[in-house]
Parts: structure tokens; sequence; C-alpha cells
């Protein structure tokens, strides 16, 4: 076995006022995709449930907010120690949970990292400013928490992505409320462990598991001034509008077509090696995947290239597995409904062997579709998978006017030794991240995360200065003392 399963059913609370609550709610298995076995039990926690949370945190919430920032890092300090003296164990528990690869699952804990070490460093950035406007009249801005936020996260990043949003949210002063995955309430809950043992006060910090139900009385509740989503674009939507309704901010981000254009003159090694890693990182399951690979011209032995590196993809090993079976299927699904349609499976992962001890886990290796039309499903739609679609194009421009084209627009990268092609896909593209010889071109920080079109719902971005302005507001003060012989209405 490459990963350490849990020696016992772990039964998952919530956190609430600084202690773990068992809810009065039904709890629902939770199974690891590597074997189909049962490792966890999470609560499906009700709007009661929610609301002893949230009002927890608006308690701790009103004194927080009046903590020195400089004070309000010292636990994230010790929280950043205490992840990293437990990485292995974190490590194993997010890989026994999601089904990616243990290494996988400790680079997604690192990227979580950057984003609490950027938040440590708010203490020393100039947010706020005076500046005197006109005669005896000043002008200051003051930036400040906007009470008690959450976080809805999703299933294939159970450590980094909640990390994206509870280190900045808390240490601009804000009292957070997570909603874990209900298929990966784990790692969150030992994070909570974490944040505890760091010194966090009662209810600065929380946890409410649960599916549906939970999530509409988080975005419902009145004492919740701002949300956080990342997920489908389907339930992003609908997240994004049920807050919007009720006047709160909220930043909703959704699903990805990202769009690799392959041009001949890209260099091969660097070209199969970033799109191999692209489609079949994380078995494919993460918003930044390659998903379409658009080939301009006559780029064969590159296809051929990678079409080969993708073919030794070992599951287990360098590759993790599906979360479950209702992904797996539909994954099958879309393969199957490829080849109706006339077009060419180069590898078919379907047809490999799971790891020896793990034939009840879900399980596909990297599969590569070539020959597909531009508006067939398995070239337009998120499959979340390790499936990569190949579209052939005359031209660069065409490649172009199908990125424009896709709803989506998470992102875009090209492949070449040109610095003018680079240039021109750079400034052309309408995603929100554009790479250039790079298959996953994450921002790091203190560079935001975010994309554009329906991979986005609301204004601004996530992580860096992107978290900064998502949990917090602006105060405006103007100030005069003594009146002034030039006075005017402004003055």
């Amino acid at each position: 076995m490459f990963v350490r399963l849990p020696e016992s059913v772990i039964e998952c609370r919530n956190l609430v006022g600084g202690r773990w609550h068992a809810p009065a709610a039904p709890f629902q298995d939770v199974t690891s995709p590597w074997t189909g076995t049962r490792i966890g039990r999470v609560p499906m926690s009700d709007a009661a449930e929610v609301d002893a949370a949230v009002q927890a945190a608006v308690a701790a919430a009103a004194t927080w907010r009046q903590v020195p920032i400089k004070e309000r890092t010292q636990p994230l300090f010790r929280f950043r120690e205490l992840v990293l003296a437990r990485m292995d164990e974190l490590a194993n528990l997010a890989s026994a949970e999601a089904g990616k690869t243990v290494d996988e699952a400790r680079a997604g804990l690192l990227k979580g990292l950057e984003v609490a070490e950027f938040a440590l460093g708010i203490q020393n950035m100039d947010d706020g400013g005076m500046l005197e406007v006109s005669r005896g009249v000043s002008c200051e801005v003051r930036r400040e928490p906007l009470g008690v936020v959450a976080g809805i996260t999703p299933f294939n990043f159970p450590a980094m992505v909640p990390m994206w949003m509870f280190p900045i949210a808390v240490t601009c002063g804000n009292a957070f409320v997570l909603k874990p995955s209900e298929k990966v309430p784990l790692t969150a809950t030992r994070l909570g462990d974490l944040m505890m043992d760091a010194g966090y006060p009662p209810g600065v910090f929380s946890i409410v598991h649960g599916g549906k139900a939970a999530v509409e009385a988080l975005v419902d509740h009145p004492g919740v001034a701002a949300v956080g989503f990342v997920g489908s674009t389907a339930v992003a939507r609908s997240v994004y509008g049920r807050a919007a309704a009720l006047g709160k901010r909220s930043l909703c981000l959704g699903s990805a077509k990202n769009h690799l254009i392959v041009v001949p003159d890209a260099d091969p090694e660097v070209t199969v090696s970033g799109v191999v890693a692209s489609f079949t990182g994380c078995a494919g399951q993460r918003c930044m995947a390659a998903s379409l690979l658009v080939a301009v011209g006559p780029v064969d032995p590159l296809i051929d290239g990678i079409v080969a590196a993708a073919g030794k993809i070992r599951l287990g090993a360098d590759m993790g597995a599906i979360i479950d079976r209702g992904a797996l299927d539909r994954l099958r699904g879309a393969i199957d409904r490829a080849v109706a349609d006339g077009a060419r499976v180069r590898v078919d992962g379907r047809a490999v062997a799971p790891p020896a001890g793990c034939e009840d886990g879900n399980w596909l290796a990297p599969t590569v579709i070539d020959g597909a039309e531009p508006t067939w499903e398995c070239a337009t739609r998120e499959l979340f998978g390790p499936v990569l679609t190949v579209v052939r194009v005359a031209t660069l421009e065409q490649a172009l006017a199908l990125e424009h084209a896709s709803g989506y627009g998470n992102a875009t990268s090209v492949f070449t030794t040109r610095g003018a092609v680079a240039r021109h896909v750079a400034e052309r593209a309408t995603s929100g991240m554009v790479g250039v010889n790079i298959g996953v071109p994450v921002p790091r920080e203190p560079f935001s995360f975010g994309g554009t079109k329906d991979s986005r719902f609301g204004t601004g971005d996530m992580t860096g200065r992107g978290g900064i302005e998502l949990w917090t507001q602006l105060k405006k003060i103007t100030t005069k003392w003594t009146l002034q012989a030039d006075g005017s209405w402004m003055s």
C-alpha cells in the first residue's frame, strides 16, 4: 500500500466555541478511494448546529477584532510549526480520504502553508494611510475585518483550499467557520485540532460538517458576513446567487476546461512533461488540470511523446484514485461517448488494473482521446479526471478562438519556444491565469488565485492580496479640528 490508512474509524465532530461537539445529527460513512473501505464517519449537521457555531463565532469576533494584528499573527506562527511537525501524519490522512498520492497531499499542505506565510506578513504591509487633502482637513483609511466569515471547500484538496482562506481571514481579525466537503472531513478535523493547539481563542476558528443543508444554513445565517466557496460551477453559481440575494459578499470559484495550446516549435521535453503532469496530477481532479490540448499544425511527434509518457504512469505510485464510484462511472461514461462519437483513444485507462490490495478502490489510469471535434462533450465539459482530449486546428488564431468560445476561464497555457507566440497568447487569452510552458499555472503568493467567466462568481481573487480584499473592508475617516479662512463646502 502506498498510503497509511487510519488504523480505526475516525468519528468527526463539529468544532464550536473551542470545543469538539457531537451533534444530534445523522452520520454518513467516509470511505477511502484507495480501497473502498470505511475510514471515518461525518455528521450531517442541520441549521441548529450551524447556528451554534456561528453564535460562538460572533461572540469571539467582537473581541478578536480588537487584538492588535501583531498579536493576532502569533497563533499562526505556532500553527505553521505544528503543521510542519505533523506533515507526514497530515499528508497520509489527506491521501487516505481524497485518493491522491502522499506526495501530492504533502505538496497541497506546503502550498497551504505558503498562504499562511503570506498572512504572517500582513502585519508588515502598509494597507492604511493618511493624507492632508485640504488645509486643516485630513483623510485616513483603515482596513477592518467583516466579522464572521465562512469557507465552503471541496474534496480534492482537503488541506490546501481551506488554508487558502482561514489564515488570511483570521489574521485580518475575522472569526472563521469552515464547512469542509463531507467526502474529506478528516484532514479538516485535524487542522482544527492544530488551530486550537496553536492558541486561537475559542470561536475564532470553527468547523461545521455536513452537506447541502449545512451550506444553505451557513450562507443564510444573518451572523455570517461573507462566504468563500470552491467547487463546481453549478454549486458556485447557486451559492453566489443565494449570498448576493442576501446582500452578502461572496467569492465562489467554479469549474474549468483548461486549454493547453501546443505549437510546432514547442520544446519536446518541456511540453511532454508539463502536459502529462498537468492532466494526471491529482488524478486530474483539480481545477487547474489540463483538460483540452489544442494541437496547432504538425505537432504529432509531441502528441506521440505525451501518449508514450502517459502510458507509463503507475497507478498508486505516480497517480492516485478517483474520489468515489459515482465520479468513476461518470468518467468511464464520458470516454465511452467520445469513442461512440468517433474519437480515437490513444491511451485507455479503463483497461489498467488497480494496484495490488486496492481492487475495491476507484481507479482509472491516464486516458488520451485524440481527434475530437471542438463541440463534443469531452472537449467542452469539465470531466474532472485523468482524461486529456486532443482537438486539432490549423492556426494559432483558431486555437485562441476555441479558448474564447469556452464558457470557462480558469487557465490557459501555451507551449512554445518563441516569445512572440507566448506574448500573443498571454495578451489574447480570456482566462484569469495564463501559463507559458507551464501545465499548471497556479500563481504563487503574493499573487492571487482566480479565474474568469463561469469559473468565478463574485469580484476579486482568492489568496494573496485578493484574500485581504475578500475578508476586509475599508473605513475612510475625514477629520477637521479648526476652521479655515479659505474653507469650502468640501472642508
